[in-house]
């Protein structure tokens, strides 16, 4: 009779050798470390959402688009919309866990005849979707550092204004700086940054439970919490726009805090038992991501003050200076430097996911340099897919110096790619290959076609949202997000 460390033993090796196999089966061979499971698969998601500090960056976007009553009745929509979504995915996910994952998906599910040509639009749309996102995390993270100065009233030559280029340059020279901080974490081995993964979450949940707890006893000692009527029932337009258009704006903020789930999938092939765990990470973390960051956005509805004191904020993350009214100044610190650690390794953890992406891509063939971007390092990691990532990056942050609007336009615009791939996949499974994937371990049986269809109709919303919002609003600057 084996002993529990012989079976165990046995067990880890049978599905390492029946991941090889599936991997040859799809035509690739192991070449990336295969060392993680289902909590580092997990956090790959989860904690490159980030819930809660995805939440603080774009609240006040769902503030000015409709207001409270907007906000939680639009996120109820897009939790459900976005779970259906994740449920398609996580179906294909599980035939084909491989690095490419969306891409991937795309072409085998538009089906011989168009696998190529998809397959080529959703690898760009992808790569750039996810190359935008590290950039636009680095200055989101130097913005919490740069808001305690208008905590602690420093005075900064020109004012404390993107408006000022010497205040752009220190913008610029934080987000440089945070970009090599998150990608320095990417060359530690795997077996370390497995423990990376668990401290990001660690970090995230104290985050968590200190804004559901200390934030809301804080404010009510100090200014007060708002009423159940005015947490929820209050609309606002912020926008200019009509009423109508002004309150689907605020599905900017909703899907804003609940895209880029697939990024479970992009590390499947580090992942052991890939084709049901890599699916799984992708699935819960989805509904995770969901449920803890409407209870943010609940917490964050009953915590802010009166609309007059809340559009007064002028600090470049107005949450700095909400913290110090409900906290004071020590306690808006500590909530500032605990985000920015959180979002300088959350950054890292989505670097990992889009290096992987990046990788899978040039080994077959897409990019320019493709030979040189696809080499892995003999411990099994793409070091220069990484070194992509960082070279795209430092490059688009540099558009923070000539002008703060035009970076953040760029941003902006890259979430778009992603969501029209979700609802591009979701419309292939439909249309072209509605009965496919019969491997995979979650099969979605009768209830496919009915997901592909809503996930197509849910994520076309949330495309044209984000393609027309510039162009169907009075106010030009003020959703600049």
């Amino acid at each position: 009779m084996s002993t529990p460390s012989t079976t165990d033993h046995e067990a880890a090796a049978s599905s390492i050798d029946s991941d090889e196999l599936q991997l040859q089966k799809l035509g690739y061979k192991q070449t990336l470390h295969r060392t993680w499971n289902y909590i580092e698969n997990f956090c790959a998601s989860f904690c490159a959402l980030n819930f809660i500090g995805g939440v603080r960056s774009v609240f006040f976007l769902g503030l000015l688009a409709g207001g409270p009553k907007a906000m939680w009745s639009s996120y109820l929509i897009t939790l459900a919309g976005m779970w259906i979504t994740a449920a398609v995915l996580a179906e294909i996910c599980s035939a084909l866990p491989l690095s490419g994952s969306i891409y991937i998906w795309a072409a085998e599910s538009a089906g011989p005849k168009y696998a190529r040509f998809f397959a080529f639009v959703v690898a760009w749309w992808a790569c750039t979707a996810w190359m935008t996102f590290a950039a636009g995390n680095c200055q989101t993270t130097a913005n919490y550092i740069i808001s305690l100065m208008v905590v602690y009233e420093y005075d900064f030559p020109g004012g404390i204004s993107m408006d000022n280029v010497k205040f752009r340059a220190v913008v610029w020279i934080l987000s440089e700086a945070f970009l090599i901080l998150a990608i320095a974490l990417n060359h530690l081995p795997p077996k370390w940054y497995s423990k990376v993964f668990k401290f990001a979450l660690g970090l995230m949940m104290l985050d968590f439970f200190l804004v559901i707890i200390w934030l809301p006893i804080g404010a009510s000692k100090t200014y007060g919490l708002r009423s159940t009527h005015d947490a929820f029932m209050t609309t606002y337009n912020g926008t200019g726009a009509p009423p109508a258009w002004n309150w689907i704006l605020s599905f900017l903020f909703t899907a804003g805090t609940l895209t880029g789930f697939d990024a479970a999938g992009h590390i499947a092939e580090e992942t052991k038992n890939a084709s049901v765990i890599a699916a799984r990470g992708l699935f819960t973390s989805a509904i995770a991501t969901g449920i803890c960051g409407f209870l943010t956005m609940i917490v964050f509805l009953y915590c802010t003050p009166s609309f007059d004191v809340l559009f007064e904020f002028f600090a470049p993350q107005p949450f700095v200076q909400l913290y110090a009214l409900a906290l004071g100044k020590g306690g808006a610190t500590f909530m500032t430097c605990l985000a920015t650690l959180g979002l300088i390794i959350n950054t890292s953890i989505a670097i990992v996911a889009a290096s992987r992406l990046i990788y899978a891509v040039a080994r077959d063939g897409v990019l320019p340099l493709s030979g040189w971007i696809g080499q892995v390092t003999p411990d099994g990691q793409p070091r220069n897919a990484v070194r992509v990532m960082y070279i795209f990056g430092a490059i688009l942050l540099c558009t923070i110096l000539p002008s703060n609007v035009a970076f953040t336009s760029l941003i902006s615009a890259g979430g778009v790619p992603t969501i029209a791939a979700y609802g591009l996949i979701a419309l292939l499974r439909l249309v072209l290959t509605p009965d496919a994937f019969k491997t995979s371990h979650y099969r979605l049986g009768k209830l496919g076609r009915p997901f592909y269809a809503i996930a197509v109709l849910f994520q076309g919303l949330v495309f044209a949202v984000r393609a027309l919002d510039r162009y169907l609003r009075v106010s030009q600057d003020v959703l600049t997000y």
